[in-house]
């Protein structure tokens, strides 16, 4: 495998920050409780905001191995992405 490939598996395989991943859950948690006060409402807002700018670093990455390794998006998906989410999970 070359340096290429293992860097953008390394930025695939990057997780979501833990204590951004627990706060998320605790806020989604009291949302769906309906016990979300306007500030923590904003705050779930900007989180889910760098959630979704992780996850299109990470798109972005699976594409650039998809084109290193000479696949479809779909095939390295398959290759590289664990099961499903937990219900959980951030979007």
């Amino acid at each position: 495998m070359s340096d290429d490939e293992v860097k953008l598996l390394r930025r695939i395989n990057q997780p979501i920050p833990a204590g951004l991943h627990r706060r998320y859950r605790a806020l989604a948690a009291k949302r769906r409780a309906e016990t979300l006060t306007p500030g923590e409402h904003a705050e779930l807002l900007e989180l889910v905001d760098q959630i979704e700018s992780l996850d299109a670093l990470r798109v972005e990455a699976l594409a650039a191995l998809a084109r290193l390794r000479n696949v479809t998006l779909t095939q390295l998906m398959k290759e590289v992405t664990p099961s499903k989410r937990s219900a959980d999970s951030p979007p």
